[in-house]
């Protein structure tokens, strides 16, 4: 029968990359010299695994370029050959080739062949090696070896009733016989019963064949390890039983008698940043919007499943009360409808926990990328990762890694210093990155903090002040200078490389950041390194927030933004050059945002003191929003305008009440951010 395997595909390659990333998190931390047995097991049944899958599924580039791979970690397996930083470089060099090859096998798109090709002679050249060692130069080849060449392989093959359940095709078996040598086959139909008797999918038939050739038993084991236990199998060559095998070299060892010296497959240089970024894709696709799959764990089945049950006794409940409904079943009735709201809103928390993923999917790119930026800055950098269980919904998800790869790089870069300069300083010669993870309220902090020089200060304001951004004589927070690194096209490095330093990132860095309604925040202490600090919210299509009325229209303002909602006391508001207004709150002095002006609405009253203050604070401000009255707390779905509509400045969504109403989400930092542009204007025009 004909085994459809195309719907296992997208598991096989999915299941591969886990596994070359398991390859690689194992090969960063290897040491030269340091092989350890387990971890060496460990990359190896990696290797392994995709190696026969892509044979399974016809993915023969795939299936012999790991092979060698495979090869050569069985060699370090078995202690025949030494783990070298060269061997280390290569082995890295190859999972990034598996990983292009898995992708464009998934998506169809053309791979980097020249690259590839660069990388499969190193390896090839690596495994020529242990031949050139094993053979004394100017040895004949009978001097070397009495046992007679194996000229063939007689097999015996009975698969067992139930092998073709398990997923295994004996037509691709042979298949890869085949492309070892000549091969004949003949069938026995000794055990096919009689046709009214015939199950299809059980297997009936046994071969035997003959296959010539100059292969190793070991390819021949390599083809059917994945009936093992599904069959009887019996494999002698020809002439002679299995104790008198002698394999031969394995596939993919080159016959040259000279073969070139043992070497890292290079990468030219001025390649490198283009397959970076091509890898760099590839990496990202895992747990992004490439990837339309999310596991999910089977406690969280069984829940939602649960949740299911209990909404059909509740419908069911509700059904016969309305077949036959009296007032005497009013109470009845609101017990249901309660009923009814408690799971719905479980049911709403269990789905949107589905969505929710570990942030290391999005930190499990930065090892390997740490340690090329290494190699090609001569830095010596440890990252530190924390906090990597926080779960964070997926499509926050997708959004945040082209942010948090550019400030990394700028850590890694800008940030941390040489060895000679750390050494100098009294610091230690390797440099710390640390990337850390947390809940906060109902908001991810990202942090990226290095222990390198930390901003320059007076460097920053010089180049802000030669391009216009403020004047020399303006006094300057911390903050408010740190913030022009984010202004477009804004560097203060001396020498433009592929790196960094072209000011192209940053202002997109916090334009992502805001289009997820988050933040990013700043802190740097000269001398020893600095932070910023990424505020997301945890999910985007749902959140708490507090309905307002202003005039007529209904707003909505996020739960977690609102510090506390006050009345208005005239004798603590206070005037600036007759537009802006600050609030005395407690010590400090908030702005006041009317937002009936903001969006141009009529409101109850003009008067301050007939309405309410909502102290809230976004993007590390506080404000103070005037609105006319408070309504309800409830959990709303969020719906883009962008999307439906266009781009509001001030809002960042809208959802649809329980009446039918549609309400605006306001965008507090995006408010804020309005008010104070629209006050500068105001103070130019009066000036």
């Amino acid at each position: 029968m004909s085994i459809d395997m195309e719907q296992f595909k997208a598991t096989f390659i999915e299941e591969s990359l886990e596994g070359l990333d398991i390859m690689e998190s194992v090969l960063l931390e290897m040491q030269p010299g340091e092989a350890d047995a387990e971890e060496v097991d460990n990359i190896f049944r990696a290797a392994h695994s995709i190696k026969g899958g892509s044979a399974t599924f016809g993915f023969s580039d795939i299936s012999n370029f790991t092979h060698v791979v495979e090869t050569l970690l069985d060699q370090i397996r078995a202690g025949e050959r030494e783990v070298t930083q060269e061997a280390i470089n290569l082995f890295l060099s190859s999972v990034d080739c598996i990983r292009d090859m898995l992708a464009g096998a998934q998506e169809g798109f053309d791979i980097n062949l020249e690259q590839v090709a660069e990388v499969k002679a190193g390896l090839d050249r690596m495994l020529g090696s242990a031949l050139e060692t094993a053979v004394p130069a100017g040895a004949e080849p009978e001097d070397q070896d009495d046992t007679p060449a194996v000229t063939g392989w007689k097999i015996i093959f009975k698969p067992f009733p139930d092998m073709l359940r398990s997923g295994n095709d004996v037509v691709r078996l042979f298949r890869e016989l085949a492309g070892m040598g000549e091969m004949e086959a003949v069938v026995d139909l000794e055990g096919l019963p009689a046709l009214v008797d015939m199950e299809p999918e059980e297997a009936c038939l046994s071969w035997e064949v003959t296959l010539f050739g100059n292969v190793g038993r070991e390819q021949i084991d390599e083809v059917f390890e994945w009936v093992d236990g599904d069959c009887e199998l019996s494999i002698t060559p020809l002439g002679g039983d299995e104790t008198s095998a002698v394999d031969t070299p394995a596939e993919g060892v080159p016959e040259a008698a000279n073969p070139a010296p043992v070497q890292a497959a290079p990468v030219a240089q001025e390649r490198r940043s283009s397959n970076d970024r091509r890898q760099g894709d590839r990496r990202k696709s895992r747990g992004s919007s490439e990837n339309s799959s999310i596991r999910v764990g089977i406690d969280k089945v069984d829940a939602l499943i649960n949740l299911v049950g209990e909404l059909v006794i509740t419908q069911s409940m509700l059904g016969q009360l309305g077949e036959d409904f009296s007032m005497d079943k009013v109470e009845r009735l609101k017990d249901g409808l309660a009923e009814l709201e408690r799971n719905t809103r479980e049911l709403q928390e269990n789905v949107m926990s589905i969505r929710m993923l570990p942030i290391s999917f999005a930190f499990n790119r930065f090892p390997r990328m740490v340690h090329d930026l290494c190699g090609k800055l001569e830095k010596k950098i440890e990252l530190k990762m924390s906090g990597e269980q926080t779960e964070l919904d997926k499509t926050v998800m997708e959004k945040i890694g082209d942010p948090l790869v550019h400030l990394v790089r700028n850590a890694v870069d800008h940030g941390i210093e040489i060895p000679e300069v750390r050494l100098k300083a009294g610091k230690s010669e390797t440099g710390t990155v640390h990337l850390n993870a947390y809940h906060q309220g109902g908001n991810i902090l990202i942090e990226i903090s290095d222990d390198g020089a930390g901003l320059n200060r007076e460097r920053i304001l010089a180049k802000a002040v030669e391009r216009g951004l403020t004047n020399s004589g303006d006094n300057l927070s911390d903050a408010e200078i740190f913030d022009f690194l984010f202004q477009p096209g804004f560097s203060t490095a001396d020498v433009v490389s592929d790196v960094s330093g072209r000011g192209v990132g940053m202002d997109v860095v916090k334009r992502n950041i805001t289009a997820l309604g988050g933040a990013i925040d700043v802190e740097s202490r000269p001398g020893n390194g600095s932070t910023f600090t990424i505020r997301l919210p945890l999910t985007l299509a749902i959140l708490d927030g507090q309905l307002v009325r202003v005039g007529e229209q209904t707003f909505i303002i996020p739960l977690v933004s609102i510090i506390e909602s006050l009345q208005v006391e005239p004798s603590r508001v206070n005037a600036i050059a007759g537009s802006a207004e600050l609030y005395k709150l407690r010590d400090d002095y908030l702005p006041v945002i009317r937002l009936y002006d903001a969006f141009g609405l009529k409101p109850d009253s003009t008067n301050l003191e007939d309405g309410l203050l909502v102290v809230v604070e976004g993007h590390g401000q506080q404000a103070g929003l005037l609105v006319d009255d408070l309504l309800a707390q409830q959990q709303v779905v969020i719906k883009s305008l962008e999307t439906n509509f266009r781009k509001v400045g001030g809002i960042s969504g809208a959802t649809i009440l329980g009446d039918g109403t549609v309400a605006l989400i306001v965008d507090i930092g995006g408010i804020i951010e309005l008010s104070r542009n629209g006050s500068k204007r105001a103070n130019s025009a009066a000036a």
